[in-house]
Parts: C-alpha cells; sequence; structure tokens
C-alpha cells in the first residue's frame, strides 16, 4: 500500500513548482521561437522531469500518470505563454519565481522520499532530483549550457531546502511540533538562499579557487 503523503500544504507547493518550471520550459521556447506543440513539450518535460526521475528511483507511481490535472497545468501554462510576448517574462522577477518553484520542489521531493521510508540522505537528494532535473532536462534538449554549470548558486539552496526538510521532519515527533512546520522552514530559507544569489549574484568556489559554483 501506498503511503498517503500529500496534504494541503504539499499539494500547493506541488502545483506551484510544476507551473513555475513548466513555465520556464515554455518560455525558453517562446525565445527560441519554437511552434506550440515544442513550447508544450518543454513545459511538461520540465514541470514534471525531476518529479518523474524521483518516483522511479523510491518506488513510488509516478505523480504525473495518475493526476490528470498536473498535464493540464503544464500545458495551461504553454499556453499562457503562447499569448503573452516574451519580454513579460525578462528580467530578474522570472528568476525569483523559479527560485520559488526550485524551493516548493525541493521540500515536496523530500518529503515524500520521507514518507515512502527513504533513508535522510537519499531523500534529501530526492528534493535535490525533483527540483533540479526537470531544469537540466529542458536546457540538453534546448541545446544549451545547463544551469548547473553556471557561476551561480542554484543546486544550493535546493540542497539547503532539502536538507532543512528532512531534518525537520525527523525532528518534529521529538520536539512535539506538527512537521508541516519542516516544510515551511525548509522553504523560506531555501528560497531566501536563491533570491540571495540572484541579488548578489553569490557563487561557490570553483576548483581552482575562482568564485564560481553551481
Amino acid at each position: 500500500m501506498n503511503p498517503t503523503v500529500l496534504t494541503p500544504i504539499l499539494d500547493l507547493l506541488d502545483l506551484a513548482g510544476i507551473a513555475l518550471f513548466a513555465l520556464s520550459g515554455a518560455v525558453l521556447a517562446a525565445r527560441l521561437r519554437q511552434t506550440f506543440v515544442t513550447m508544450g513539450f518543454f513545459a511538461l518535460v520540465t514541470g514534471v522531469g525531476g518529479g518523474t526521475v524521483r518516483d522511479l528511483l523510491i518506488g513510488a507511481p509516478v505523480f504525473w500518470i495518475t493526476d490528470a490535472w498536473v498535464a493540464a497545468v503544464c500545458l495551461g501554462t504553454a499556453l499562457i505563454a503562447w499569448f503573452t510576448p516574451v519580454r513579460m517574462w525578462d528580467g530578474k522577477g522570472f528568476d525569483y519565481a523559479d527560485g520559488a518553484g526550485l524551493a516548493a520542489y525541493a521540500v515536496l521531493g523530500s518529503a515524500k522520499a520521507i514518507a515512502y521510508g527513504v533513508p535522510p540522505v537519499p531523500a534529501a537528494l530526492m528534493g535535490v532530483i525533483t527540483g533540479c532535473v526537470g531544469g537540466i532536462i529542458r536546457d540538453v534538449v534546448a541545446g544549451r549550457p545547463s544551469i548547473i554549470m553556471s557561476p551561480e548558486l542554484y543546486v544550493t539552496p535546493a540542497a539547503f531546502t532539502a536538507v532543512l526538510t528532512v531534518a525537520g521532519m525527523l525532528a518534529a515527533p521529538q520536539l512535539g511540533i506538527a512537521r508541516e512546520w519542516a516544510w515551511v522552514l525548509g522553504f523560506f530559507c531555501g528560497f531566501a538562499l536563491r533570491s540571495a544569489a540572484i541579488r548578489w549574484e553569490w557563487g561557490l568556489p570553483s576548483y581552482g579557487g575562482m568564485r564560481e559554483g553551481s
């Protein structure tokens, strides 16, 4: 029997992450002046890519196969992008929205992994995979350098979010608090780190000592 892992809070995070990542895929296709079919494909792959890999790894039913709303949200997001000028999505505002989706998906991925009995370290990695893999697939399909290869904090905020979520969920029973607080803490801390990286262009030191990282 599969555990029940989604609550109204996680449902909201799930749909928010799906919509934001799908939008990033659709907007990329728009910038490349692709057809609506390609735009819809980019939206779907970006929106569900990370969650699909996560579910396959933890032995869960692939979430968007059993929930008709997921594909509808992705294609609906592509439709919005199709009928809006691409310049609407330029600037850092869109990066902040993507950061919110990253944090939301990292919370959802790690929380779902814990609910399926995955040990803490792999569960945190499932959060990172959920948050990052969709964007990696999007970039590979588009033939451009992946976001994880750029000199900015992206994987790190996802990992930070996932670790806080897992640690909070494990500590919640001992502290006598609801596990939802772990999700809230993980989301806001991860989003704050990603926002700071966008605002001040933070990066980790890369091999050789240069101030770069993913």
